[in-house]
């Protein structure tokens, strides 16, 4: 069995790649039609523009190989844009056409939820032949397909809306999450999708609700190795990034966050062998940063296992880097970090680990930042980093209230209260490093916390 998975320039191949091989696949990765053509099952991934991915796989005559896969039932799966790209259009760049092997087009999620769509959500199946059984997956979208296509079975996820989360024809399936991401689950309909068998039922998981909070546990890496400190200083060693890394997706982390503290103030790039070791170790989401300057920096870490970039720094030098990375990548895809610490009016953003004022207030970068294309705020209160007093609740409300984007709260987590405090400030998700580390707490500690006391965490 050979996968051609499909190379369309906007795709972050590491991931889907290493979950395929380790289901005992040969993986190609190509951009040469002749290629796919000769190949057993077709993968079709995707991140970032739609206009970016359906000009790409046009140029390369991708799209005659694509569309003759599915009239010949090869195994085709499309995921998140690859999704979108098989759809008739996307009024993200209305006029251009989709594929149109599912003939409906794909819409923009609404303005009363945060827009991306980042994190994990239920997929319900609704229907005795359902292409996937219900259950919990990763999902990174802005654009969503509303209405069932005709002759297509589906299933369906609510944000904002309900709209199709999978959908099959014969042997085409979409999925507008990231199997390779969501655990079991997503691992089992890889299986089943690759042995052309129904999905059982029997090994899906219970879905989540919509707007589920995420734990997400925070790796700050120096050559090589885990450290932490307190206020960006005094850097311990805290251990192994993988090996961490698997633990935590264990005890059930929803994203690990990697980040290469002594890159930009050495003014290097992010060491990408760190990223590969972690994501040959777990199946969950990455976000990675640390010296990302350019378009390839940002390209080589998704290239080396990372689902979505940090950048800090250089976007202050240059604001306009977030749009260039937000076009090239999409905005689910560029997550903007903030480290700020309180002043006599507001708070003041600081750069290169913490060394550096900025000049500029956390509040109004952030909505600076989200109207260049930052899909999410990772925001770092410096004043409480690694004192485990709690966060600084004021900050995360006046950023949570002027975005619409999601919001990662990020230091102080000392206590399961304190990360029920930032959720109740409107944190989407709560980043935590020392509690983790030094064994005090496991996610799965502060999830069944927050469990019990009402919030919507995936199990």
């Amino acid at each position: 069995m050979t996968i051609a998975l499909i190379d369309s320039g906007v795709a972050n191949l590491a991931s889907i790649g290493q979950a395929l091989r380790s289901l005992g696949c040969s993986v190609l990765v190509t951009d040469d039609p002749a290629r796919v053509a000769e190949a057993s099952h077709i993968v079709l991934p995707g991140v970032g523009s739609f206009a970016s991915g359906i000009t790409t796989l046009r140029s390369k005559g991708l799209d005659k190989a694509i569309l003759e896969a599915h009239a010949s039932q090869t195994p085709l799966l499309g995921i998140c844009l690859g999704m979108q790209l098989l759809g008739s259009g996307s009024q993200e760049c209305e006029g251009m056409d989709g594929l149109g092997i599912i003939p409906e087009a794909f819409v923009r999620l609404p303005d009363s939820v945060s827009v991306p769509h980042l994190g994990w959500n239920g997929v319900v199946a609704s229907e005795t032949n359902s292409p996937v059984p219900s259950g919990t997956a990763a999902f990174a979208n802005s654009f969503c397909l509303p209405t069932r296509p005709k002759g297509w079975h589906v299933a369906y996820t609510v944000h904002g809306i309900p709209f199709i989360s999978a959908a099959q024809k014969g042997r085409t399936l979409a999925l507008q999450f990231h199997p390779e991401l969501s655990g079991h689950y997503g691992t089992n309909i890889l299986r089943q999708w690759l042995k052309g068998a129904q999905v059982s039922d029997a090994e899906s998981s219970t879905p989540a609700s919509s707007a589920v909070r995420r734990i997400i546990p925070c790796l700050d890496t120096k050559d090589g190795r885990v450290v932490k400190g307190i206020q960006f200083q005094q850097l311990r060693d805290a251990g192994d990034p993988a090996e961490l890394s698997e633990a935590y997706a264990a005890q059930g982390a929803d994203e690990i966050v990697i980040l290469d503290v002594g890159a930009s103030p050495e003014g290097r790039s992010t060491q990408y062998d760190t990223i590969q070791q972690v994501r040959e170790r777990v199946r969950i989401p990455i976000a990675a940063g640390g010296g990302l300057r350019k378009l390839d920096d940002a390209r080589q870490l998704l290239k080396a296992g990372a689902d979505k970039v940090t950048i800090n720094t250089a976007a202050i030098k240059r604001p306009a880097l977030v749009k260039d990375l937000a076009d090239a990548f999409g905005s689910q895809c560029i997550v903007l970090a903030i480290d700020a610490r309180r002043g006599q009016a507001g708070w003041d953003v600081l750069v290169n680990g913490g060394r550096e004022a900025a000049g500029v207030k956390a509040v109004d970068w952030a909505q600076e930042a989200v109207t260049f294309g930052a899909g999410e705020i990772l925001l770092t209160s410096w004043d409480r980093d690694g004192t485990r007093d709690g966060c600084d609740l004021e900050l995360i409300e006046a950023v949570s209230n002027t975005v619409s984007v999601p919001v990662i709260a990020s230091g102080g987590i000392g206590t399961f209260n304190h990360a029920l405090d930032a959720v109740n400030a409107g944190a989407d998700a709560i980043l935590a490093a020392s509690i983790f580390h030094d064994g005090e707490y496991t996610v799965r500690n502060v999830k069944d916390f927050l469990i019990s006391n009402g919030c919507s965490i995936r199990q």
